[in-house]
């Protein structure tokens, strides 16, 4: 059983008189442990497509099926729940809270998971180790590198062991070198056993997973499987 599969996923917008297709009948499926790149020009759909892999948003038809279970049954209790626990996200933007602590800011999704305090520290103490933090855990994001700070963001997607780390643009405000340490960061992810979904217009990004699903005006354009660069800093 695929971990993610959508079939024939269309998401329409109305902006006055017009309809816009974002997705126009989009199905994919990810297998558990995959590292897959979606692919496609700035309005391709891509972010929308990663919206609704995350159920951030619903699709306007079509059906998408997370862990064999169908996104649309569920209440938005079921939601939240998914959102905290099954995926992991990664922005362009970190969304990191300015006068937390890193080690704060990894907490997060367990405060909302109602973890007690003390589980709370070990496990977002052990996320920070795994991205190679464990030395900045009592600093802000102001005392960070913009690397730095994006592996406080994969820290915190990671904390709740989620099935899929879903990464938007995650090298798009970083410098080339920094850039190049996380795409290895999330190589070591993935060979650790996370399944990663990795949403980028940036060819030499996407070279780093192991499958590029190309989209273009809503639509599949190509599907394909490769070998992965290396991903060494």
């Amino acid at each position: 059983m695929a971990l993610i599969e959508t079939r024939d996923l269309w998401k329409t917008y109305t902006m006055g008189d017009e309809q816009i297709h974002a997705l126009r009948g989009v199905s994919v499926s990810i297998e558990r442990g995959e590292y897959a790149a979606i692919m496609g020009p700035s309005g391709s759909g891509k972010s929308t497509l990663m919206n609704l892999i995350g159920c951030l948003d619903t699709p306007s038809k079509g059906t998408y099926l997370l862990n064999g279970k169908e996104v649309s049954t569920m209440n938005d209790n079921e939601l939240a729940r998914i959102r905290n626990e099954e995926i992991g996200f990664v922005f362009q933007t970190f969304n990191l809270l300015p006068r937390a602590t890193a080690l704060h800011n990894v907490e997060l999704p367990l405060v909302y998971a109602g973890v007690s305090a003390k589980e709370r520290q070990e496990r977002a103490k052990a996320a920070l180790e795994k991205v190679e933090l464990g030395s900045r855990m009592g600093h802000r994001p102001n005392e960070l590198s913009g690397g730095q700070r994006q592996r406080v963001a994969i820290a915190r997607a990671l904390v709740n062991n989620p099935s899929i780390l879903l990464a938007d643009e995650p090298t798009g405000n970083l410098d080339s070198k920094t850039g190049v340490e996380i795409m290895a960061l999330f190589a070591r992810l993935h060979e650790a056993g996370n399944t990663i979904v990795l949403v980028t217009h940036e060819p030499d990004v996407a070279a780093h997973a192991h499958r590029t699903i190309s989209i273009r005006d809503g639509q599949v354009e190509k599907d394909e499987a490769k070998a992965p660069i290396s991903s060494a800093p």
